[in-house]
């Protein structure tokens, strides 16, 4: 029986349709295994791609629809590829009353980009979450996995040039 999503599955990357076919097949005959799944390829892959949710539909038999359910009830699942340096803002109410605003609008107009986005080069990615848990350094941010508290405005310059000399002398 041929594939309803084969069209759109044709051009999928042979490493990501072998990692989705090795998260299905992990956590085939584990009750409630979807999130599991969708954590695992997420985990491999960075987010949830498209072909991934046809691919997992066809190899689990769980409607599509319900597996976009589950992708966008959770904050933690991304749809798009993220930017290789992620900035994260706590939107929560101890920051968000010490000016987390402030922040996010210069990053926003240094970086060219909104909330959510990713800019062009794929460089950075910003998104606000509603806490991070760390009250007591408000205003905090997480770039790249390191949380960064009091941070004001005219931090941003300096953090987004740090992160561009690193990624030169990566290259």
């Amino acid at each position: 029986m041929k594939s309803t999503a084969a069209p759109l599955l044709e051009h999928m990357d042979s490493s990501m349709e072998e990692d989705v076919r090795e998260c299905a097949n992990h956590w085939k005959d584990k009750e409630g295994n979807l999130i599991m799944i969708l954590h695992e390829i997420q985990n491999r892959l960075g987010f949830v791609p498209r072909e991934a949710s046809l691919l997992l539909a066809e190899e689990t038999g769980v409607p599509v629809a319900r597996i976009y359910e589950v992708l966008t009830f959770y904050h933690y699942f991304k749809l798009v590829a993220p930017g290789k340096n992620n900035i994260t803002l706590c939107n929560g109410t101890a920051c968000y009353l010490k000016g987390i605003e402030r922040i996010l609008t210069e990053l926003e107009r240094r970086l060219g980009i909104k909330d959510g986005e990713t800019t062009e080069d794929r460089l950075f990615h910003i998104e606000t979450v509603r806490c991070l848990g760390c009250c007591g350094m408000a205003p905090a941010i997480v770039v790249n996995g390191k949380t960064i508290g009091k941070t004001v405005p005219t931090d941003v310059a300096g953090l987004i040039e740090g992160i561009r000399k690193q990624e030169v002398g990566h290259e």
